[in-house]
């Protein structure tokens, strides 16, 4: 039987607040499995679970479903107890399952959602180029330069459903999410790189041209395949998958001298011009293609990649990767920065008398972060590292903030 890997991470309210000594359970057709509690970082050990061959997810087929499903639950005192049905486990890959549990509220019932199937073994609702591209129309390009927002909102349904919830989701997990939801995290790195760059696009490309909210909706995208992408509520998320994305969040594609992110379509296998074929890429990734010659085999020669900038608020800029030996103001500024985060994830060593000298202690700090972000365990901070402890560090800084405000 071939083995998967889990590793649930639990949160009260944000990442902020992680989860000590939660109850966490995984379980299938009713039947607990595995037991555990989370660290004081708020994370399980490594999980093992049965799965189906990975072979099941390298080409199309119907007949078996790629990957295993498990429930997990969580309980923890004081907060609403959650299970997440259906998590997504595939051979030899490391599943990562974020838990938001809320305080108990005076129904006390337990929450629970289902994560729905990825889009290349279910079917869902075609996209509609007519209704959502404006062809015949002028797009109103209200932004005057492509930024990477901190956050987005996802409309969890189709724009006239008033009804549905919106969510505020860190633009960097929405990116996740949806690759997750969208392609198989088997598949080779340059594979996923080339779809996730045609995902960020696509995203992109509704942000600049503030596509929805220039038609007086108060959201950035939808959930939903007719109009945009698949975002799965509380869906599980793809080690391999998060890796890519952290090492090319900020890229995106543009088409010869047009000024905006190229509206990416892609389908699961198509031969229509100007839509990426995500199996197609997959085979084109085994014959050894890099992600813009991917790219460009469907968008088209003229196509490249462009980095944008972030509206995130660095405590301050990247410039070059940080690495034991050196010794400077950035090492120091990094070693307050993990010190002060430590203060919500207690397990990453403190860093004692910080003296802008990357030594051992800034190591080890360094490796128990990447360990806890499911990071790369270099012990370095490149630029990957340093966007997640910047993002950390701004969340520990907004929590602290609202307690003390």
């Amino acid at each position: 039987m071939a083995k998967g890997y889990l590793i649930v991470n639990v949160y009260s309210g944000s990442i902020a607040n992680p989860v000590k000594n939660a109850a966490v359970t995984v379980s299938k057709n009713g039947v607990d499995l595995i037991t555990g509690t989370t660290n004081e970082n708020g994370q399980t050990d490594l999980i093992t679970l049965d799965t189906v061959n990975k072979e099941l997810s390298e080409y199309e087929q119907y007949e078996t479903r790629p990957y295993e499903t498990y429930d997990v639950s969580v309980d923890s005192l004081g907060l609403t107890k959650t299970k997440i049905e259906g998590v997504q486990i595939f051979d030899g890959v490391t599943s990562i399952q974020n838990i938001y549990l809320t305080s108990i509220d005076e129904n006390n019932e337990e929450d629970i959602s289902e994560i729905t199937p990825n889009t290349l073994w279910c079917n869902y609702p075609p996209y509609i180029p007519s209704e959502n591209d404006g062809e015949g129309e002028i797009t109103p390009l209200v932004l005057r330069e492509v930024l990477i927002p901190e956050n987005i909102v996802v409309h969890d349904g189709i724009p006239s459903n008033s009804t549905a919830a919106n969510y505020m989701v860190p633009f960097i997990e929405y990116v996740k999410n949806v690759a997750s939801s969208e392609i198989y995290s088997t598949w080779p790195t340059e594979t996923i790189k080339a779809n996730v760059l045609a995902i960020i696009s696509f995203t992109l490309n509704r942000i600049y041209t503030e596509w929805y909210q220039s038609k007086g909706y108060n959201f950035t995208i939808t959930s939903t395949t007719t109009y945009d992408q698949k975002y799965t509520r509380n869906g599980t998320i793809f080690e391999p998958i998060s890796k890519v994305v952290d090492e090319i969040f900020t890229n995106y594609i543009r088409s010869g001298i047009r000024i905006e992110p190229l509206l990416a379509h892609y389908k699961s296998n198509t031969s229509e011009a100007g839509y990426l074929s995500q199996w197609g890429s997959k085979e084109l990734g085994d014959k050894g293609y890099d992600s813009l010659e991917i790219l460009k085999y469907y968008y088209g020669n003229n196509i490249n990649i462009y980095e944008a900038e972030t509206t995130q608020s660095y405590p301050y800029s990247f410039t070059s990767t940080l690495k034991e030996g050196d010794c400077n103001n950035d090492v120091y500024i990094l070693q307050n920065t993990l010190n002060y985060i430590r203060g919500s994830f207690p397990g990453i060593p403190m860093i004692e008398n910080p003296s802008g000298e990357y030594d051992r202690s800034t190591v080890n700090a360094v490796k128990t972060f990447q360990s806890v972000f499911n990071l790369s365990l270099t012990g370095s901070v490149d630029y990957q590292t340093w966007y997640a402890i910047s993002y950390i560090f701004i969340a520990v800084s907004k929590m602290t903030n609202s307690i003390y405000s």
